[in-house]
C-alpha cells in the first residue's frame, strides 16, 4: 500500500486572481513582505499495490486524466509506503452512505 501525495499548481504563465486576492487581503492584513500567492490542490490517494514502481503509475494517471488539467496545471507526486488506508478512507464506507438522509 502505498499514500500518494499530489501537489497541483497552476503553470507560472497561467494567472492566478484567488492567488491575487488572497496576496492582496494579506498585503491588506499587514503582511507587505508576501509578494506573490498561488493557489494550487493538494490530493492524497491510498494505492493499492505492492510495487512502487506500479503506484507511481497508478498516481500518474490519476494526475494526468483527472486531477490535473494538463494545459494549465503541473502536478507533483511524493510516493510513501504505508501500513493501510486510514478507515474513513474505505470504500464499503464510501458505498453504505449512498443514498442515506442527513441527520434532522
Amino acid at each position: 500500500m502505498y499514500k500518494a501525495r499530489v501537489h497541483v499548481t497552476l503553470r507560472p504563465s497561467i494567472l492566478d486572481p484567488q492567488g491575487k486576492a488572497v496576496q492582496q487581503a494579506l498585503q491588506n492584513l499587514g503582511r507587505e513582505a508576501v509578494e506573490e500567492v498561488r493557489i494550487g490542490k493538494y490530493v492524497e490517494l491510498w494505492i493499492d499495490e505492492a510495487d512502487r514502481a506500479d503506484a507511481e503509475r497508478h498516481a500518474q494517471a490519476a494526475c494526468e486524466e483527472l486531477l490535473a488539467n494538463p494545459v494549465m496545471e503541473d502536478f507533483t507526486v511524493e510516493l510513501e509506503e504505508t501500513a493501510e488506508a486510514p478507515a474513513d478512507a474505505s470504500v464499503e464506507e464510501a458505498d453504505a452512505s449512498v443514498g442515506e438522509a442527513a441527520p434532522a
